[in-house]
């Protein structure tokens, strides 16, 4: 990406909506506004990792689920989105699957992730990722 767009603020967001990151995930990320879809959770969760934000993907992480902490493998750079397939997760939903690619690189080589993921509303009514199975 070109320097100058970062500096100006245009940072285009990496969930894949082509809107700037101001826009589009850092709300979520801050705590400005909670994810109206399973898919947005989903897409704001994968910036996080592309950003390396732990306190957000724990935050977003069902309870019964939620791991300890994060053991993020920093040679990894997450490198593209692709959803492939949701499953209800609507506004009216309280339960949502999205099935999506990620494109990750580790060095030179180049991998794709596809993971079916499980989400649904906690007690506050907010969507949050139950669990993942890999495809």
């Amino acid at each position: 990406m070109c320097a100058s767009m970062v500096e100006l603020g245009t940072e285009i967001c990496p969930c894949g909506l082509g809107k700037p990151y101001s826009q589009c995930c850092e709300p979520f990320h801050q705590g400005k506004n909670h994810a109206e879809t399973a898919e947005q959770l989903m897409r704001s969760r994968y910036t996080a990792y592309v950003k390396h934000l732990d306190e957000y993907l724990l935050r977003t992480w069902a309870e019964s689920t939620r791991p300890v902490g994060m053991d993020v493998e920093e040679a990894l750079s997450w490198q593209k989105l692709t959803v492939l397939k949701t499953k209800k997760g609507r506004q009216k939903d309280k339960k949502g699957w999205v099935t999506f690619c990620a494109e990750y690189q580790i060095g030179l080589e180049r991998f794709k992730l596809v993971e079916k993921s499980e989400f649904k509303r906690d007690d506050n009514g907010h969507w949050v990722y139950v669990e993942g199975e890999f495809e």
